[in-house]
């Protein structure tokens, strides 16, 4: 499932002591497009809703701040990458896993332990749509993970290589 993070604010972005790693995360622009995060406060919006193991382990164990992010919009009529990003938190508890009236609602997460996880993620800029179309079509970026088949996952890695194409490509 894409992850649905709300426009609300964030703390304030610190910096992390090593080389930043590159990052594809996926929102619906229903929840928060890149538009929403640029006029969030801060330009900074928490990534909610992410429940998928994988994506949330990439969080926990590989995502820092500082880390830059293509903002990906999806499940809409134009999906494609339309901003650029920067990790702009550690993680911490995702509080809708919490909150019975959110539909990412987990009742058997326990509050001492969390499931689920969170980071703030800071909206860089607006970019052209760059269409899932338009990066298949870029023979340098056929191993990239988020184009291959049958992946889902709502934050994916990519490498220095895939995100100095994709910078040309924007």
């Amino acid at each position: 499932m894409p992850a649905r993070p709300t426009c609300a604010a964030a703390p304030p972005l610190t910096t992390a002591n090593r080389a930043p790693r590159y990052w594809l995360m996926k929102s619906e622009p229903a929840e928060c497009s890149i538009d929403d995060a640029l006029a969030a406060p801060g330009q900074t919006v928490p990534w909610t809703g992410v429940r998928n193991y994988q994506a949330r382990n990439f969080m926990r164990d590989a995502m820092q701040v500082g880390d830059g992010v293509l903002f990906y919009h999806s499940s809409c009529p134009a999906p494609g990458i339309a901003g650029l990003a920067r990790v702009a938190s550690p993680t911490r508890a995702d509080p809708t896993q919490f909150d019975p009236a959110s539909p990412y609602h987990d009742p058997r997460s326990p509050t001492d332990k969390p499931r689920w996880l969170l980071l703030d993620v800071q909206a860089l800029r607006k970019t052209r749509l760059v269409s899932l179309a338009d990066l298949r079509a870029v023979p340098e970026l056929a191993d990239m993970r988020a184009l291959q088949r049958g992946n889902r996952l709502s934050i994916t890695p990519v490498t220095a290589a895939e995100w100095e194409r994709i910078q040309a490509l924007i």
